[in-house]
């Protein structure tokens, strides 16, 4: 009798078709405004924010669970704080990368003849964590209270995002209706505050368009092939430029915006995930390169200016 086999579970493809499901809802989830504990980003059981697929996944999963807490943390975590996992919760999936070496020829056979240098590769390996409010027996450390949300003037520029946009040399052109990234010029267009009631929404879109300009060769160098509206390497990089808008609207308290949000969008994003069960992980880390591409080209602008006025 043969002996059945248990087929190896594919983080890829789980992470994969779960978004899948979310969004064939018409629905992006990482939209909303949030903050968990007065963090607007999910945290490891040591308070280190995630970052990168980690970050996006645990945002959406926070968002569509309604948990208060920012905190993540796998079985033994919680078991070494004295805590446990509550009867019939779900975990969630997350992933890491590490780097392996193989043997040289040379390390395998010192009697001479040819040699082969060793290779190093990288591999992907998952794990299950849990949201504080999953778990029973923590210190309250780990449930901290909600920041008060605060109010915006409509239309109104927000002094800490409009200073650290001024502050990035990529020059935006601000006029009209439309926001976009015009690579021949290397120049931003976007509509002015004015045209949006919520000045956060211009702030994300704001960060969209700039998160296509730095694929620039002269910045990241990003490149998925010839792009044309609608094709595939359009979607790639309207992926990288949505979750970069979102990974830097955590820095500054506005989420992730376009101008639309149609099924032509949402399509971006189911065409290439169905076709690429690793697309999401490439994207994130790519956005957040972008993320931290523009945060440190903020941070050079401002730090000149301070120079300058000294």
């Amino acid at each position: 009798m043969a002996r059945s086999r248990t087929s190896k579970f594919d983080a890829s493809e789980a992470i994969t078709n779960e978004l899948i499901r979310i969004i064939e809802r018409g629905v992006l989830p990482w939209r909303k405004p949030w903050t968990a504990g007065g963090s607007a980003r999910p945290m490891r059981h040591n308070s280190e924010p995630y970052q990168g697929v980690n970050n996006f996944l645990l945002t959406m999963r926070t968002v569509m669970a309604g948990y208060i807490s920012p905190f993540w943390m796998t079985v033994p975590q919680a078991n070494t704080l004295g805590a446990k996992i509550r009867k019939g919760e779900r975990s969630s999936v997350v992933v890491y990368y590490g780097q392996s070496r193989t043997q040289s020829d040379d390390e395998q056979d010192t009697n001479g003849g040819d040699t082969e240098e060793a290779r190093v590769f990288r591999f992907q390996k998952s794990y299950r964590v849990f949201n504080a409010d999953q778990i029973e027996g923590l210190p309250e450390a780990f449930r901290p209270d909600a920041c008060p949300v605060p109010d915006h003037v409509p239309s109104a520029p927000i002094p800490h995002m409009q200073a650290f946009f001024d502050a990035i040399d990529i020059k935006t052109v601000f006029g009209g209706t439309e926001a976009r990234y015009n690579p021949p010029v290397d120049k931003v267009f976007m509509p002015s505050i004015e045209r949006f009631k919520d000045p956060l929404n211009f702030y994300g879109v704001w960060a969209h368009e700039l998160a296509h300009a730095t694929k620039a060769p002269h910045r990241l160098n990003r490149d998925y092939g010839l792009s044309r509206f609608g094709n595939t390497a359009y979607s790639r990089e309207e992926i990288v430029a949505e979750l970069t808008s979102c990974f830097l609207g955590q820095e500054l308290g506005f989420t992730a915006h376009t101008l639309e949000l149609n099924a032509s969008y949402l399509y971006h994003w189911l065409r290439v995930l169905r076709s690429d069960k690793t697309a999401i992980f490439k994207h994130a880390a790519d956005a957040q390169k972008a993320c931290d591409y523009l945060i440190a080209r903020s941070e050079a602008g401002r730090a000149g200016a301070t120079n300058q006025a000294a």
